[in-house]
């Protein structure tokens, strides 16, 4: 049976993702070795960090002046990594869900690190409008996809101090200006490589303002100057982050990739809305590309258990919503195919003709 991988992540890569990956696993680039078990420090990995970079650089538009990292330890590192190294006296923070919150608390450590808003009390269904951003903060953070919770900011904020942006989930899915960003982090594995890599793109004019000593590992600039080979970086994961960046390109960029992303969002919104069994959990306006949250609507409550069954029956994978929000979530990451989207809204119909 046809499965369709609709997991939040780690979650569905393009297939040339996979087998480009897994070929050179078995042999790299015909040097009779495995990408496994290769030197970092060699040209032929080099060329691949070389490239990756390029690529990232050239469909984000990045402009002059800023870095792109690979680095360990996930987005949960950033939390503290980005207070530690820009934040001297107080940051500002919107609290848009769990990953926000986490990245709050981090910072907290830090210094003053100030809520100035957040959408907490509404079980974060909506993202906060007409906040104040204090001006005397040194950067101001955002969470720009919620995963568990399926809102998104859909553009890309106008801010008087450093935005900072924690992008794990909706890194590469539509054009950006980048200039308007301080520093862009994320864990790769939803939109870009398998688990274990970490991308930072930053603008190096803001490092080396604190006053704190900084730990080696944690400096920015340690792997700014290293260009991310400060110590064994993910080999594999960057690898596989290479082959998607080479994905995107072939198929013509962000602005085709906004487009694939929204025809899919778009169908299956659609049928949440007009289908009588489902209702949808964020606002309207809020609604994310890549994970689409959804429930039973109050008559039909029982059948949520029945439903999921029956979704797992016909292929569909990673369905179930997070536990803090329960119902559905189909995450509609760059890689799932349109057919996917259609194999689940045809599963939807199918069902509510059942009952």
């Amino acid at each position: 049976m046809k499965k369709y991988n609709f997991n939040p992540g780690p979650s569905i890569l393009p297939q040339s993702t996979i087998e480009q990956t897994a070929q050179a696993i078995l042999d790299f680039n015909g040097i009779g070795l495995s990408l496994m078990e290769i030197s970092h420090r060699s040209k032929d990995f080099q060329a691949v960090v070389n490239e990756a970079v390029d690529l990232f650089k050239e469909l984000l538009s990045i402009p002059d002046g800023y870095s792109v990292l690979f680095l360990g330890g996930g987005a949960s590192l950033q939390f503290c990594m980005v207070p530690y190294n820009l934040m001297e006296k107080k940051s500002a923070y919107l609290n848009t869900g769990v990953w926000a919150n986490k990245a709050l608390k981090e910072a907290k450590l830090f210094g003053e690190a100030v809520e100035v808003a957040s959408s907490k009390e509404a079980n974060y269904t909506y993202i906060p409008k007409n906040y104040s951003i204090p001006v005397d903060a040194d950067y101001f953070h955002i969470t720009t996809n919620n995963t568990i919770y399926g809102t998104e900011i859909h553009t890309d904020i106008d801010s008087p101090v450093p935005l900072i942006a924690d992008m794990s989930s909706d890194i590469l899915s539509r054009p950006m200006d980048v200039s308007k960003y301080g520093l862009i982090y994320g864990g790769a594995q939803k939109n870009l490589a398998p688990a274990g890599v970490t991308f930072v793109i930053i603008k190096e004019a803001l490092l080396g303002k604190v006053s704190r000593p900084i730990p080696t590992m944690l400096d920015y600039r340690t792997h700014l100057k290293e260009g991310s080979l400060f110590n064994t970086p993910p080999v594999v994961p960057i690898y596989g982050a290479l082959q998607t960046l080479r994905w995107l390109k072939s198929l013509g960029g962000l602005k085709v990739m906004e487009k694939m992303n929204l025809e899919k969002a778009a169908l299956l919104y659609d049928e949440i809305e007009r289908n009588k069994l489902f209702k949808g959990t964020v606002a309207v306006e809020d609604r994310s590309l890549m994970n689409i949250c959804f429930v039973m609507d109050e008559a039909y409550k029982e059948l949520e258990e029945e439903f999921y069954k029956f979704a797992s029956e016909r292929g569909m994978i990673g369905i179930k919503g997070h536990r803090s929000v329960g119902g559905f979530r189909a995450s509609t990451y760059n890689a799932l195919p349109k057919e996917s989207v259609i194999a689940l809204v045809d599963c939807m119909k199918e069902f509510e003709k059942k009952h």
